[in-house]
């Protein structure tokens, strides 16, 4: 075990890193308050201006995003916790010809912008797959808590928001199975196996110990925090180890627990753990982009985050305009849904790791997904409900 001097230094290093994010999220989400900006455009300025491409002044950036991602896991799990099972299957048949077409639509676009600018084919199908998803984290984050539980539009966007995570996971896996292009569809098709076993085993283990255990001890918050908090960061790891992602598992082990009766109390007090770790995601994502790379990505990543900017909301409301009696409600939906995603970040990173594609690959997506989170959050912040609407009138909780 270190002791001394060296083992004193890391834990500060760790302390500074995380005064410098959340004391400077305090005071430059402040400033934006006052100067009626979103708070998520400040996280992503201050990972910028702290990390290594400018002051440099925070240390292992690698440490703080893998952190950060345990955000998004909770996120997931929360949502698996508002998500009555019979309720996801209706949602879910209501979007799925709506999230085929635009995946598709959103892969083909990808694909033509890469080869556009000189891409290989390979890179430019891991640009396409990255413009098919859209931001989970933005999209619930932006919307409003009272149309996420009881309106159509709460339904329409959790459905499609679902979808595109379980075609994410397909592409993760396919991502994973390849190397220098090749893929591997054995391992494909038992990661795609182990989905139905993890299913299986929630339902059990939850059935039996789980509930007991909260049906006994339910008097003791602490405990119960602590149970539900090990059942959903075990099953993401499960689900890691058998070859799906933790974010399906963390959803999973949500689902499990949403008609349990202490399902609503454990909701309750996992969101400030989960808005602590996305805050850190945001300040990550800003600080891991080498702006010296912007020069050579700059032309390509401007036009991308245009076309992406302008066409998903317009193939949303083209899509779902056949399934609302409010031509308004589509194009809402399409606004809400009009950037690319936090997985589409990670898709870079495994590409790049799996030597699919480039640096220059790579950066184009992070470029496309920064300016499409800040310009997405200022189009919903600026003219839709949101809870943090900067304006009286748009802000709902």
């Amino acid at each position: 075990m270190p002791t001394g001097k060296g083992c004193l230094v890391a834990e500060q290093t760790l302390f500074q890193s995380f005064f410098l994010i959340f004391t400077g999220a305090a005071i430059v989400a402040s400033l934006f308050l006052y100067g009626r900006q979103p708070l998520l455009v400040a996280y992503i300025a201050l990972g910028v201006l702290l990390g290594p491409s400018c002051l440099a002044v925070v240390g292992d950036v690698k440490l703080l995003a893998e952190m950060s991602s345990i955000g998004i896991v909770f996120l997931l799990f929360l949502l698996g916790l508002e998500m009555q099972p019979k309720a996801l299957a209706s949602v879910l048949r209501k979007v799925t010809v709506v999230g085929l077409a635009s995946c598709t639509l959103f892969l083909v676009l990808g694909f033509a912008i890469g080869r556009l600018f000189g891409f290989t084919d390979i890179e430019s199908w891991v640009i396409g797959m990255a413009l098919m998803f859209s931001s989970t984290i933005i999209g619930i984050k932006l919307l409003p808590t009272t149309v996420l539980h009881h309106k159509y539009l709460g339904e329409l966007m959790v459905g499609l928001l679902l979808f595109q995570d379980f075609a994410a996971i397909l592409c993760l896996v396919i991502l994973l199975s390849g190397s220098a292009g090749a893929v591997d569809f054995a391992r494909l098709i038992l990661s795609f196996a182990a989905l139905p076993l993890l299913l299986v085993l929630a339902w059990l283990f939850v059935k039996f110990p789980l509930r007991p255990l909260f049906a006994r001890f339910d008097r003791f918050h602490e405990y119960v925090f602590l149970l539900a908090l090990g059942w959903c960061m075990g099953l993401a790891e499960l689900a890691e180890v058998l070859g799906l992602s933790r974010e399906i598992g963390a959803f999973i082990a949500g689902i499990s627990l949403a008609t349990s009766s202490i399902s609503q109390y454990i909701a309750l007090n996992l969101k400030p753990l989960r808005d602590f770790f996305l805050v850190m995601f945001f300040f990550s994502l800003g600080a891991q982009f080498k702006l010296s790379m912007v020069p050579e990505i700059a032309l390509p990543a401007l036009a991308t985050a245009a076309a992406v900017l302008t066409i998903k909301p317009l193939v949303f409301r083209y899509l779902l305009g056949n399934q609302s009696e409010q031509k308004v409600l589509a194009w809402d939906i399409g606004f809400r849904l009009g950037q690319i995603s936090e997985f589409s970040l990670l898709i870079a990173f495994l590409a790049f790791k799996q030597q699919l594609i480039g640096s220059a690959a790579s950066h184009l997506i992070q470029a496309t997904a920064i300016l499409t989170f800040l310009a997405s959050s200022y189009i919903v912040v600026l003219n839709f409900p949101n809870p943090i609407a900067i304006r009286d009138e748009l802000r709902r909780d």
